[in-house]
Order: structure tokens, then C-alpha cells, then sequence
């Protein structure tokens, strides 16, 4: 066989030498001689001086206590709220006994026992005290201080469990107790929504005289009738080529707002209508202002919802619900104005497509591009209010109901009414207003929401809304003061919801003059109002 070239050759393999194996083998014995021997010494160590290491535990533990005192003191206050919580500190043990003692109180009331109610009473007071001297002064509450009155509490506790006021007496009275309460709240509550509704809707004493003087001119000047009559019959009110907005209120002066900032905005004010529902007494005094004004050559239609007889209570679950209820009406928030954009295809029939407006908004930019937007079938166009910190389904309806839990999903998003496109032909195909009929039924005792329009609205246009760039409609300015300007500046639509209304003195300062800057202050009607 040929050999390979030098180059190519394998390297040789080389040995260790016999010398460097015996020197591993010596390091790797003593290595395991000093292993074994170090685990000795660390096994005698513990089992001989086991004091040892107790003395170390018990002066390292001494030391942090003493740091632990020093932090305490140099911060120079006790934080009561983790002291009452603590599981062995003397004030959670008062203010355990203080809440069973109180609950013995309730019981003893009832049972007319007066003598033992007085010493439950008299001890909660001295407990009461302890705890708030102990708050007051930021030390913690000392055994000679809690031991007299946890003594006189047990045996007062005691005392009333030989009265037979046993645990199960207890809870049943406690939980009566709790329902009781529970329902007080629930009152309180709506009654705030009610009175601050109330409040909102208000207006201020010297603009009452501005309805007085035109209700007045509109019985003594006839021709504004006979104006109004003409006016009546116009095919602009229902000409589909036309810009058609909606507006339903009591308050002529918001309204006013509301249509001066629309047509002043508007590219081509002489396209806009707009068509106003208001109640009998303020029905002479809109038409009398808007027959007085000029709107840029905007088309102006007042009407009077007490001519609406097809709106009645066979026709309209809520209605009769209105009817029926004996007591005070609630204010503007169940008036049936706040509920009359439910029945816009009834009230204006040959429409295909109107733009909802509620009196306390201010435009801001033209609105007629909402007309030509696409809502891909859908009925309502509205500005979602996710983005803010309470506006899914959830928060406006009862869940634990299975009727809306087994047909709505509680995370969907909510959205607004006050700025609202409607397709009022996908409506009429959608039977929204039937949709609206059934959930007033099914709520007629109240148990799936409490007030509002939101909520029905909600239910009824479920799967029916197309979301809007939030800048056509910015909310919050009735009750949030902290907008960023950017927002407000770049809206088509900024929004009062709330109770801080512009016309009134609570306004918010920084967002009045929005409002303000399209008030007719130069009619003599206002201006002598204003002044007195």
C-alpha cells in the first residue's frame, strides 16, 4: 500500500506519563479526606452549642425590633388604620366587640328591654371615646386602658345571649337591618339624580320674563300666527334633499343656542331645518322667537307634543306607566319630551335621515357631512363613550336579571345620545320603536334599570349603531372641568351632559363662554330680562 505524504500523515496519539496520573489521584484522596472533615466539624458545631446560634437568632431579632422602635419613634405617629387591623393589637379587639355590641343594641330595642339598650349604649360610647382618643393621639391602645371596658362589654354580651338573643336572632335582625338600609340608599340616590335633574333644567329667575313677553306677543300679534300657519304647509319640512335636524325641549333660550351655532357654522345655512318639539307652555313663546329671528334663511317648524294624539297610553308602555303613577312626575328626566326621540319616524313620517340634537350641545363645525356618511345598514350613528371611566353595558343595566344576561353582552360599548344620526328607513325595516315598547314592558317594575333614556336606548339599538369619530361629539363639559382644549377645539360637537349646565350660576367657568358667544343678547327682550 502506497503511503500518504508527510503532511498528510495522523497525528500521534501521546500518552500521559505514569508521574502526572499519581499526582491527580493524590489531590483527588485529599480532597475528599478535607470534605469529609469539614461536614464533621459543622455536625459537632451544632449539636454542642445549639445556645449558640439562639443567642445570635435572639440578638439579631432584638436588634431589628430595636430598629423597628427606632423607625416608629422617629416617625413620630402611629398609622391607626393597620393598628385596628392588626390580629392582636387591643383596638381591633374594641371595635369587634363595639360592632356585636351594637348589634344587641338593635335586638334589645325592639324587645323594649330599655335598661340593658342604655348600658350597651353607654359602654359603645366609652369604647367609642377609647378609640379616638387613641387616633387622636397616635398610640396604640395599652392593656390597663382596653381591659375594663372589653370586661364590661363581654359581660354585657353575655347578658344579652341569657335574654335569648341568640347568633341566629342576631343575624336575622342584623340583615332586616342591612335591607333596611340598603333600600334608604337606593332611595337617596334616585332622589339626588332627581333634584339635581330638576336643578339642571332649571332656568335662571330673570329669563322667566322672556317667555312671558313673547307668549304675550304671540296671542296679541296675529300675523306670527298666520306666519306660523304659512309656515306649516312648506315643502321644505319634508324635502329629503334638505339637511333635517331634531330637536325636543322646554327651554327656549338652549334651543336657541343650538341653532344659532348650527346654521352660523354651516356652509349653507339656507339647506338646514329644523324641526322643534316643545310642550303647551312653551309651544306660543318658541314660535314667537323663531318667527322674530332670522337663522341665516334656515327653515324653523315648531310643535306642540299636545298634538300628538296618536301618542297615548295604549300606544306607549311608558306613557301609561306615566299615567299610572300616582305620585309627583320625576322631573325632566322621565318627562316624555326626554323620551320623544324614540318615536322620530312617527313624528316625521316622509324623513329618510335626520341629525337627533339635544338642547344642551354647541356646534361647532358644519354637521351636513353626517348625512352623507355610511352607516353599512345600521340605524343610529353615535360616538362611543368607552374611552371613559364608566360607559359599558354594565354599569346602565342589571346583569343579574336573565333576561338582559342571556341576550346583551356586558362589556359591549356604550354610546350617547345628544348628537345622533339616524337612518330612519333602516329603522322603520328594524322596528326599533317596538324594540323600545318591549323593554319599557319589561321593565315596568323598574328591576333592569332605574331612570333615563340611555338604557332602553341601549337595549332597543343593540347591534344597530355604527361607531363615529369621536371628534364630531365631545361630552362631559356639564360635569367634567379637566377636558384637554385640544379635544374641545377640535369637536364638531361639544356636549353639557350633567348638571352643570351653562345657563346656570354652576356652570363650569371655562366652558361658558362656548355657550355664551351664541346667545341673541342684542334682542331688547333679553336684554330687559337680563337686566332685571
Amino acid at each position: 500500500m502506497r503511503r500518504r505524504a508527510a503532511d498528510y500523515r495522523r497525528p500521534v496519539r501521546r500518552r500521559f506519563s505514569c508521574w502526572i496520573w499519581a499526582l491527580l489521584g493524590l489531590v483527588s484522596v485529599a480532597g475528599f479526606y478535607l470534605l469529609l472533615v469539614h461536614h464533621r466539624q459543622d455536625h459537632e458545631d451544632q449539636v454542642e452549642q445549639p445556645t449558640l446560634g439562639l443567642t445570635q437568632y435572639m440578638k439579631s431579632s432584638l436588634c431589628q425590633d430595636k430598629d423597628a422602635k427606632n423607625k416608629q419613634v422617629t416617625s413620630g405617629h402611629l398609622n391607626f388604620t393597620e393598628e385596628i387591623l392588626g390580629a392582636t393589637s387591643y383596638a381591633r379587639q374594641l371595635a369587634e366587640q363595639m360592632m356585636l355590641a351594637k348589634a344587641y343594641l338593635f335586638i334589645a330595642k325592639e324587645r323594649n328591654n330599655l335598661h340593658l339598650a342604655w348600658e350597651l349604649s353607654s359602654k359603645i360610647r366609652s369604647c367609642q371615646f377609647l378609640l379616638s382618643k387613641a387616633a387622636t393621639r397616635e398610640e396604640p391602645i395599652s392593656l390597663d386602658e382596653a381591659e375594663p371596658i372589653i370586661k364590661s362589654l363581654s359581660s354585657l354580651i353575655f347578658k344579652a345571649q341569657d335574654a335569648h338573643y341568640d347568633i341566629a336572632t342576631t343575624m336575622v335582625t342584623m340583615k332586616s337591618h342591612i335591607q333596611a338600609l340598603e333600600e334608604r340608599t337606593s332611595a337617596a340616590t334616585i332622589q339626588s339624580t332627581v333634584f339635581g335633574q330638576w336643578a339642571s333644567e332649571a332656568l335662571p329667575k330673570n329669563l322667566h320674563c322672556l317667555n312671558i313677553k313673547l307668549v304675550s306677543d304671540w296671542h296679541n300679534k296675529k300675523h306670527l300666527q298666520e306666519l306660523a300657519e304659512e309656515k306649516r304647509n312648506s315643502p321644505r319640512l319634508t324635502d329629503n334633499n334638505l339637511y333635517h335636524f331634531c330637536i325636543f325641549s322646554d327651554n327656549l333660550l338652549a334651543v336657541s343656542v343650538v341653532i344659532n351655532s348650527t346654521v352660523c357654522n354651516a356652509d349653507h345655512p339656507k339647506q338646514l331645518v329644523f324641526h322643534i318639539v316643545t310642550n303647551g307652555v312653551n309651544y306660543g313663546a318658541m314660535q314667537a322667537w323663531f318667527l322674530g329671528n332670522d337663522f341665516r334663511g334656515s327653515m324653523i317648524e315648531v310643535q306642540n307634543i299636545e298634538d300628538f294624539t296618536w301618542l297615548n297610553a295604549s300606544y306607549s308602555p311608558f306613557l301609561k306607566q306615566l299615567l299610572g303613577n300616582n305620585s309627583q312626575v320625576e322631573g325632566a328626566q322621565v318627562s316624555l319630551l326626554n323620551h320623544l326621540h324614540f318615536y322620530i319616524p312617527e313624528i316625521y313620517p316622509q324623513l329618510e335621515k335626520v341629525v337627533f340634537l339635544d338642547d344642551d350641545v354647541v356646534v361647532q363645525k358644519d354637521l351636513t357631512p353626517l348625512f352623507s356618511l355610511d352607516l353599512h345598514g345600521n340605524v343610529n350613528g353615535a360616538v362611543e363613550t368607552c374611552l371613559e371611566s364608566f360607559h359599558r353595558y354594565y354599569k346602565y343595566l342589571n346583569f343579574s336579571s336573565p333576561i338582559i344576561s342571556s341576550k346583551f353582552d356586558p362589556q359591549s360599548c356604550g354610546w350617547a345620545f345628544g348628537m345622533n344620526v339616524f337612518d330612519l328607513i333602516a329603522w322603520r325595516k328594524a322596528n326599533v320603536t317596538e324594540w323600545y315598547h318591549y323593554w319599557q314592558q319589561q321593565n315596568a317594575d323598574r328591576s333592569l334599570w332605574k331612570l333615563g333614556t340611555l338604557p332602553p336606548g341601549l337595549l332597543a339599538f343593540y347591534g344597530l349603531t355604527e361607531p363615529l369619530d369621536r371628534r364630531w361629539h365631545v361630552l362631559g363639559l356639564g360635569h367634567n372641568p379637566d377636558i384637554d382644549n385640544r379635544l374641545i377645539e377640535s369637536a364638531a360637537v361639544v356636549h353639557f351632559n350633567g348638571n352643570m349646565k351653562p345657563w346656570l350660576k354652576l356652570a363650569i367657568g371655562r366652558y361658558k363662554p362656548l355657550w355664551e358667544w351664541y346667545v341673541n343678547r342684542s334682542h331688547p327682550y333679553l336684554q330687559d330680562c337680563i337686566k332685571s
